[in-house]
């Protein structure tokens, strides 16, 4: 076998990467991307405020963060949505589509149950509708990742996305502002305790908003996908779905696979391991209701959008690795940012300068890591490898995220910050390390453009 040499991507005029943007594959990434952007914050980041404003300790508040683990091992049933039918649902709609649906009536299901309970009065069942919404989002996360790799060529996955990003994003702005605009308006005037009817209220209405999702799968088209010849048994099956996708990752990078998923698995981890304490650091530094909706979650998310084109427009143009050194350099430095911002007390116009570096940072290493990770995945085993991927990336960031709480009680949010910063030095070894990986060339058709 012979090995292939990273290849530059082809120079596109800034006219026609601008076009890109919109073509109907990446109108339906915008809208696809809303609906998975809707339900992570409602089970980590806004149920964070919602539980502190209940008067739930940062201790408890930090190991419920767990629930989003679900996110870091679904490759564990990717295989399924990969491969698995649902009866009558993929007959009418597809394999992909048909996946979607599913995954968007689970998580549905899940904000009500979340919406009717109280956590001030039992914490339990919370957790478990949270768990349901976090499960069906990451089984949703593998069928539409499938969906968008499988939506159009190499060169416009960076496009692609850009356009999820900035769906997403806006469901974030929904899911952060919108929720605590909506709980705000809704709460009895002058009463300072927590009002779990107010609560109630917005989790029903973005229970409604997947609806959004719903429609797209159901006016979107099944994309092209390669024909699975029926298994002879199950241990043919089993050999098909599960072993042969990571066998392909490992034949195809060999040694250099462990290099890969090690990047992979810590290229985000100053970002979420710094994001769980945030909204408790809000509410303990007094910010309102309004101030965090409006700076944190609408313009933050605003400057999310910018560095996403910004990120994904460098990329198509210069290649995903630089852009990935870029954003793991800006993620590092922003979170030094929060413990400046730590001495200021209760500073708005500092608080808007924070986010905005922060979030426009994040927004350009989403774009690349997105674009990246696309580019080592084998268009057989789209949901399967896209998912060990995206699962990987999570699973020790949220494991080390879970002990966050404890952290900030002994050693305070300053430390807390400066140490997510130092969490991410060793992301920018991998990084360099993996711009000089080579592809094994495979006899297979694969959707593998090696990283430039």
């Amino acid at each position: 076998m012979s090995e292939l040499t990273p290849t530059a991507p082809t120079k596109l005029s800034w006219a026609a990467t601008l076009r890109v943007y919109l073509e109907p594959a990446s109108l339906r990434m915008l809208a696809l991307g809303f609906s998975a952007g809707l339900p992570l914050l409602l089970v980590l980041g806004t149920l964070s405020f919602r539980l502190r404003e209940a008067g739930i300790d940062r201790t408890t508040i930090g190991y419920l963060s767990w629930v989003g683990l679900a996110y870091g091992f679904k490759w564990c049933w990717a295989p399924l949505v990969d491969r698995l039918p649902i009866p009558l649902l993929t007959r009418a709609l597809g394999r992909r589509r048909s996946w979607l649906l599913l995954s968007q009536a689970l998580i549905m299901a899940g904000l009500v149950g979340m919406a009717l309970v109280d956590p001030k009065l039992t914490l339990g069942p919370v957790v478990w509708f949270a768990l349901l919404v976090a499960f069906g989002s990451a089984t949703q996360d593998i069928a539409l990742d499938a969906f968008r790799i499988e939506s159009a060529d190499m060169q416009r996955q960076a496009a692609l996305a850009a356009t999820y990003q900035t769906g997403y994003r806006l469901a974030m702005i929904w899911a952060g502002a919108g929720v605590l605009w909506i709980a705000a308006r809704a709460e009895v005037a002058n009463v300072a305790a927590y009002q779990h009817a107010a609560w109630q209220t917005a989790y029903l209405v973005m229970a409604a908003c997947m609806l959004v999702g719903v429609l797209t799968v159901l006016l979107s088209r099944e994309p092209i996908h390669r024909e699975i010849p029926p298994a002879r048994n199950a241990a043919e099956w089993l050999r098909s779905a599960l072993v042969e996708p990571f066998a392909e990752f490992i034949a195809r990078y060999r040694w250099q696979a462990a290099l890969i998923l090690s990047l992979i698995a810590v290229y985000r981890i100053s970002d979420i391991v710094m994001g769980i304490m945030a909204n408790p650091f809000y509410v303990d530094m007094k910010y309102t209701k309004d101030e965090v909706a409006a700076v944190t979650k609408v313009y933050g998310v605003i400057m999310t959008l910018a560095g996403a084109f910004i990120g994904g427009a460098m990329a198509m143009r210069w290649g995903v690795m630089r852009v990935l050194m870029l954003g793991a350099i800006l993620s590092a430095a922003s979170n030094l940012l929060f413990a400046w911002l730590g001495t200021r007390g209760h500073d708005v116009t500092a608080l808007i300068a924070v986010i905005s570096a922060d979030n426009l940072s994040s927004g350009i290493a989403s774009a690349a890591f997105i674009a990246y990770l696309s580019s080592l995945t084998n268009i057989q085993y789209s949901a399967t490898q896209y998912a060990l991927f995206s699962s990987m990336m999570v699973l020790a960031p949220k494991w080390i995220a879970g002990f966050s709480g404890s952290f900030v009680d002994a050693f305070g949010y300053q430390s807390f910050f400066v140490s997510t910063a130092l969490l991410g030095l060793p992301v920018l070894v991998l990084v360099y390390l993996a711009g000089r990986v080579t592809v094994v060339k495979q006899a297979s058709p694969s959707n593998v453009n090696a990283p430039e």
